[in-house]
């Protein structure tokens, strides 16, 4: 029996079916790659759902939290400290506005959409308006006030009826949206890119239309930013290369290089409806992630990362563009947040053959394969990817066209 075989049989013992059995059982990480419990290493394309956002083991986040850990882990929400402070300054620095912006800190990206939905709720209240549009396909989370807000039928109506009041509304269509938001319509919630729908980015000026029909019904702009931030797209915030800004912007993933920690931002009349006692979040910025944080952002500053990021995520994307095959349709995406497009819905299928070649990547959508690499990754390390995918391709399609001819 493997290492992978016997950990597998303990986690049908003892873990709930949610996520079935994974695949495979990782125990250590080193830069952009990993290794599993039978020692097979992999090139790291998914960086845990665009959390590593420094890869595995590095310096900075390593000495940042070891520092952190044997000094002081927790406080709660009950006492204040420095590190926090530092990382909410930090925070709304890096927004292109001048108004007053603050910041809750949370453990997730879920529970960073909780707290927006409540400070929307919150401020809905002052003005009599509680109806918040969202997009089709749309992912917020799977608590019940996120899931509310998803626009997925499959994971939110197993889970209702909700309590709150939301419209659906095509993603890109300007149009349906300005139809949607009326007088009753406290917030617009929208992903700068969709992700779990595929990473499908927005048309050209569909953010600005946003922004533009928001402000002209009184109406709050939410964006949700919990993969596509802290430099993910090439940008701090991915909305900044539209040249928008929303009063609410939610935030997780990335910011911790690994560590659990969620921001939900407040910006303008937003940044002050949460009342004493409105809301809260025992580990919420606690003082080991918020160090993670700190030295993750510290990291992306000092070694250009951004550029880096615009400039690697382009020549990747420019090379699995080229790779010709049958099944493969295109690439979108921005940045180090890209997309395989895929010309039918066999991307379980391409996952496998991935990973059988070395490479770590994710079936975000049935015609869709997720890449989200750390922002470390070198340009050599992607060309590896784009040299190996007509072989992962070829594979797919063998499996495939056996199964349609049968035994």
């Amino acid at each position: 029996m493997s290492a992978y075989d016997e950990l597998a049989a303990r986690w049908q013992r003892v873990m709930m079916p949610n996520y079935g059995t994974p695949p495979v059982a990782l125990v250590q990480g080193k830069g952009c790659r990993v290794w599993d419990a039978d020692g097979k290493d992999y090139l790291d394309l998914l960086a845990g759902i665009a959390v590593s956002s420094l890869g595995h083991a590095h310096p900075a986040v390593v000495d940042a939290v070891s520092h952190q850990v044997a000094t002081l882990a927790h406080t709660s929400n009950l006492y204040l400290h420095e590190p926090g402070l530092r990382l909410a300054e930090r925070l709304t620095g890096l927004l292109d506005t001048a108004a007053e912006a603050r910041v809750f800190f949370c453990s997730t990206g879920t529970e960073a959409n909780e707290a927006a939905l409540k400070l929307v709720l919150r401020h809905g209240s002052t003005i009599g308006r509680r109806r918040i549009v969202a997009a089709d396909h749309g992912f917020h989370g799977r608590t019940l006030g996120a899931l509310s807000l998803t626009g997925k039928a499959s994971i939110r109506e197993p889970f209702g009826p909700y309590g709150t009041d939301v419209v659906f509304v095509p993603y890109g269509d300007a149009q349906a949206l300005a139809a949607a938001v009326d007088e009753h319509t406290v917030a617009v919630l929208l992903e700068t890119t969709q992700g779990e729908a595929g990473v499908v980015p927005p048309p050209e000026g569909y953010l600005v239309a946003a922004r533009e029909i928001c402000d002209a019904t009184g109406t709050l702009l939410w964006l949700d930013e919990v993969q596509s931030a802290i430099g993910r797209t090439g940008y701090w915030y991915a909305h900044q290369a539209d040249g928008v800004l929303p009063d609410m912007l939610t935030l997780a993933k990335g910011l911790g290089g690994g560590l659990p920690i969620g921001a939900c931002i407040g910006i303008g009349p937003a940044a002050t409806a949460f009342q004493r006692g409105d809301h809260g979040s025992t580990f919420g910025g606690n003082l080991v992630s918020v160090s993670a944080a700190l030295a993750v952002l510290d990291t992306i500053e000092a070694d250009g990362l951004l550029d880096h990021v615009r400039e690697v995520g382009a020549t990747f994307a420019a090379g699995l563009a080229a790779v010709e095959h049958p099944l493969l349709a295109g690439v979108r995406g921005r940045g180090l947040w890209l997309a395989l497009v895929l010309t039918d819905d066999v991307s379980a299928v391409v996952e496998q053959y991935a990973r059988a070649a070395g490479f770590l990547v994710n079936a975000v959508a049935p015609d869709a394969i997720r890449l989200a690499p750390p922002l470390v990754i070198t340009a050599q390390e992607c060309r590896e990817f784009v040299d190996a995918l007509p072989g992962v391709l070829a594979g797919a399609q063998q499996q495939l066209d056996t199964a349609r001819v049968g035994p």
